[in-house]
């Protein structure tokens, strides 16, 4: 452990820590920031009035559109001044949201970032090249500053140029390697058209997150690289990476509850759910000075896995992320993720791990067809083999999901990769088309 004393605190001495942060973090907000004193102003509430952790519920939530609206700076809890650094979300899906961070910010979120790297099994000997890309998104420097603080040395490769990230994995004898799980596919994908066998190299780390990913497609990344592959979990608006890994068990991942107040609710009701069901997660920041969130709705879907972990850690487990609210797809009034559907993809011999889910209409109706590449060994000629292979796969998603959807099997590398987060659905319904 990178912290021990607080990563195994009581169950008692942590919530006594939590409430303490929690209620001095409701008096900031408060004052500093128009928006959080309007909420409770219309909520009839005051920050005193919280006196236990479960009255976080008498607290409104925050959305990103709170954050879009307060576009720049309106949401910053200190004066810009006391803001060392400024990052912000991709702005994919509309309006980029900014987000800062003080001195003090940035030394909890390496402390946070080595953490997370431990977590993974990495140590101050390990080599760890970077891939998550450096500048505005919060990847590259939240997992950068984790690994200097850890003493690894530190490869800031950033993400592209595959071919060279192979060639720097191979030449630098890189032991951990951080990037999304999609593009860990990719350097797979590149180093065996290079005839670099991954496996063989020092490589045994794999740090991935960013985007929701299966059990089924760390099995494949295992496999092609010779790693053993951790996910971890964070988000712009919270701090970047470093909100939540897994350990060595791999069964969950530690919320570090020293800093963020975790609750999972139901998205339609905005009640809780108890302890293993599953819900949207919110979180609050107990710590983060510049700009501090209350009860964010994330839109990830998890649940709150229960019982103590055999790595010792005190902190309770969330669930690896399935998805997100505003990714589901409803098909003929089923709710299905596009991570179900790769988890069934990844059973399917004959087909490579890439896909794609593309939305369009028919007539009034939405239609919902699945791209998938077929495997580099398959004749892509072979029409009666392909049709066995569609039927197959079309077959195998209808009997996992409960709902049939379209297969098309499209030529290898014909679905685009991708160097960062993975487009998983292509929606050519009109307007706001485009990937997410």
């Amino acid at each position: 452990m990178f912290q021990p004393e607080l990563e195994t605190m009581s169950r008692e001495a942590l919530e006594r820590l939590q409430l303490s942060r929690l209620r001095t973090q409701l008096a900031r907000v408060y004052v500093n920031v128009p928006l959080y004193r309007r909420k409770f102003d219309e909520a009839g509430l005051r920050p005193e009035q919280i006196e236990s952790l479960d009255d976080i519920r008498r607290v409104p939530f925050t959305v990103k559109d709170d954050l879009r609206s307060a576009y720049p700076f309106g949401m910053f809890a200190v004066p810009p001044r006391d803001v060392v650094r400024v990052h912000s979300s991709s702005g994919t899906t509309g309006q980029i949201t900014v987000v800062g961070y003080t001195r003090g910010d940035v030394e909890r979120w390496s402390d946070l970032m080595a953490r997370t790297l431990v977590c993974a099994g990495a140590t101050a000997d390990d080599i760890v090249q970077v891939t998550y890309g450096y500048g505005l998104f919060t990847g590259g420097l939240g997992a950068h500053y984790g690994s200097e603080r850890l003493g690894a040395m530190t490869i800031p490769v950033s993400g592209g140029n595959t071919s060279r990230q192979v060639q720097i994995m191979k030449d630098f004898g890189v032991t951990v390697l951080a990037c999304t799980p999609s593009y860990a596919l990719l350097i797979a994908e590149t180093a065996a058209q290079m005839g670099i066998d991954v496996p063989s190299l020092p490589l045994r780390i794999g740090v991935f997150g960013a985007e929701p990913w299966s059990e089924a497609m760390r099995e494949q990344v295992e496999k092609a690289m010779g790693i053993r592959a951790i996910d971890i979990y964070g988000l712009s608006e919270v701090m970047g990476p470093g909100v939540a890994s897994e350990c060595s068990e791999r069964h969950g991942l530690h919320v570090f509850e020293d800093h963020f107040l975790i609750e999972i609710i139901d998205p339609v009701t905005m009640e809780p759910v108890p302890d293993g069901e599953q819900g949207e997660v919110v979180f609050t920041t107990l710590t983060k000075e510049a700009l501090p969130v209350i009860r964010y709705r994330t839109r990830d879907i998890s649940r709150i896995v229960t019982g103590e972990c055999a790595c010792g850690r005190t902190f309770r487990r969330m669930e690896r992320v399935t998805g997100r609210t505003d990714d589901m797809l409803i098909i003929r009034g089923v709710n299905v993720y596009p991570s179900q559907i790769e988890q069934v993809l990844m059973g399917i011999e004959g087909i490579a791990p890439h896909y794609q889910v593309v939305l369009t209409k028919r007539g009034s109706m939405d239609a919902v067809e699945v791209h998938v590449e077929v495997g580099p060994e398959m004749e892509f000629d072979e029409i009666r083999e392909l049709e066995s292979l569609q039927k197959k796969v079309a077959a195998a998603i209808a009997g996992a999901l409960a709902v049939s959807v379209a297969v098309k099997l499209v030529e290898p590398k014909s679905i685009q990769r991708s160097e960062g987060k993975a487009k998983r659905v292509l929606d050519l319904r009109g307007e706001g088309a485009g990937p997410r």
